[in-house]
């Protein structure tokens, strides 16, 4: 009977351990950034890379200093297909949080770049020059 029962708080025991072993996280949640990927139409590079230079990244930088964001990142790549993107932009934002404060993004936004009409005309203005080929969402692990 002693034996019984000996076995059986063994394989409590064990059973416990490992159902706290799999609740233990190797890793937290670190910042998000947005990737979104663009293809620049033949002959506009330059067009596009000013319109980054000039209120893209005035833009940025006050959202930056407002601590809306971490930082931004304007990458080119070498498309393998005509499908593929050829300028990949990145923002990263501290959290998740941070990430859906769009009042605070369309306050800033409004005194650097002008009106929400404003924008969306130069928006549209710039599908002259690129393709949104789409953008995602990705989440940094920090491992342990």
């Amino acid at each position: 009977m002693k034996r019984t029962i000996l076995l059986l708080l063994t394989a409590m025991f064990a059973f416990c351990n490992t159902a706290i072993a799999d609740d233990v996280k190797y890793y937290k949640d670190g910042p998000v950034s947005e990737v979104t990927y663009v293809k620049i139409k033949l002959g506009h590079f330059e067009d596009y890379v000013k319109f980054l230079d000039l209120k893209y990244k005035k833009e940025m930088e006050a959202f930056k200093k407002a601590g809306l964001i971490l930082g931004y990142g304007v990458y080119s790549a070498n498309p393998r297909t005509p499908a593929e993107p050829n300028l990949i932009l990145v923002v990263t934002y501290p959290n998740m949080a941070a990430f859906d404060k769009s009042e605070q993004f369309e306050s800033i936004g409004k005194q650097v770049s002008g009106s929400m009409d404003q924008q969306n005309k130069e928006a549209m203005d710039r599908n002259e020059w690129r393709e949104i080929m789409g953008s995602e969402v990705i989440r940094e692990l920090t491992l342990k």
